[in-house]
């Protein structure tokens, strides 16, 4: 989404917020031995981790730039090829993304980090993701997961409870929508949300029926196409004729939706856990909680996107690759993971952190220890290319440019493709 990142997904501003110059005079190709550069997609959370790393480090000095997914996907690998890229750097799980652990690894930009002492000590599910070649490229802290996040108090003035099928969920959008409260608010002028939703549904639908579908799309036995892709796509835009969405989703940006939600203009929004924390940013009063989004009429079969979010790596040509290690390992570390899931709401990579989770997870956190989750779902896809095909795909579909079926028929060209 994150995961995605991918993120995986999730995370979330322009292209120039990447460049130092563009920063406060920030200069990430300068620097000198009590100086760290980062780069971040994490706009909620990271500002504390790094006032904790300094806390711990005196004298060091550390210089920030953050910025949206979408533009930072756009122009990590040119500052990478070019020497202007930082220290440190969000990098997503898996392959999904042009700033994934795959993408980034195979050219030789990132660090190996397979010496850390926490690097062997991380999941299965997380360490196939933060690998390449066998080699951990990824200081992965977090596990997040998609669904739909409610305001309990716009529920409450509109007098409605969270939709347990998927009958009911389109009887809330219509309900919702005839008390001029859209159900979830959409920003998808910034193109990574489009999935959101997209993946909440395909859990389910793909999923939850052949939980091998992964390894057949492998092995050139399935495609998207010819799959319940198309059935979960197909509800997707039902949901969007429903009336599940406010106007005009095109126009709407993340940052947008978020307002939307938090003020109970919408009744919630279909995201990442890492939402939760982002709307108690702007709604410190309101209760928000994140629930599986229905997609059958099967409660018992409903699973939940649910996987390694993004994570920092370490440029190999890091002007202060000495601190910039320290700092991932200070993230991995249980005050470091802990700082991340109490600002963003989320889960930490690695047990026995002590950390307790924000109740408004305690759903997700069932269906992660119930094993009724997948993960998200370009992490294992072939390369970068499937999702940029889809997500922009998706913004056509919404704009009337294209339809479901040229889309998958376009993404199963690009996963023929391969790596």
């Amino acid at each position: 989404m994150r995961t995605t990142k991918l993120t995986a997904l999730t995370a979330a501003l322009t292209a120039g917020t990447l460049l130092a110059a563009c920063s406060g005079g920030t200069n990430t190709s300068g620097g000198d031995s009590k100086t760290l550069t980062i780069a971040s997609v994490d706009q909620g959370s990271i500002q504390d981790v790094v006032d904790a790393f300094k806390k711990a480090n005196p004298g060091v000095e550390v210089r920030l730039t953050t910025s949206g997914a979408d533009q930072y996907q756009q122009q990590i690998r040119t500052k990478l090829s070019s020497g202007t890229a930082p220290d440190v750097m969000s990098v997503w799980p898996g392959n999904g993304n042009p700033g994934a652990t795959h993408v980034l690894a195979k050219p030789g930009y990132l660090l190996d980090l397979s010496g850390r002492p926490w690097a062997r000590k991380l999941p299965d599910a997380v360490k196939t993701v933060a690998q390449y070649e066998g080699k951990t490229y990824n200081a992965v802290f977090g596990l997040n997961g998609i669904g739909a996040v409610y305001n309990q108090d716009a529920l409450d003035k509109a007098g409605l409870t969270p939709p347990g099928t998927w009958t009911e969920l389109l009887d809330f959008c219509r309900e919702a929508a005839a008390k001029k409260t859209p159900a979830f608010a959409l920003g998808i002028q910034d193109n990574w949300v489009t999935q959101t939703v997209l993946y909440a549904l395909v859990a389910t639908t793909v999923y939850g029926p052949d939980r091998d579908f992964d390894k057949k799309m492998q092995d050139g036995e399935a495609t998207f196409a010819k799959s319940a892709w198309a059935t979960a796509l197909a509800k997707y835009e039902e949901m969007e004729k429903t009336g599940c969405f406010q106007k005009s989703p095109l126009s709407t940006s993340y940052e947008a939706s978020q307002e939307l939600a938090a003020s109970g203009k919408t009744l919630g929004i279909v995201q990442g856990n890492w939402i939760v924390s982002l709307l108690k940013g702007k709604n410190p009063q309101g209760k928000f909680t994140l629930k599986a989004l229905p997609a059958t009429d099967d409660p018992g079969g409903f699973l939940m996107p649910a996987a390694a979010g993004a994570g920092y790596g370490v440029n190999a040509k890091a002007k202060n690759k000495e601190l910039a290690l320290k700092f991932v390992d200070f993230v991995m570390s249980p005050e470091g993971m802990n700082a991340f899931a109490e600002k963003q709401g989320g889960l930490p990579s690695l047990p026995d952190t002590g950390h307790a989770a924000d109740p408004a997870l305690s759903e997700l956190t069932t269906f992660i220890n119930d094993d009724r989750t997948v993960p998200f779902m370009d992490q294992l896809w072939p390369n970068a290319k499937v999702q940029q095909t889809m997500l922009s795909g998706l913004q056509e579909i919404f704009s009337g440019q294209t339809n479901a079926a040229a889309v998958l028929k376009d993404m199963d060209t690009d996963y023929r493709a391969g790596a």
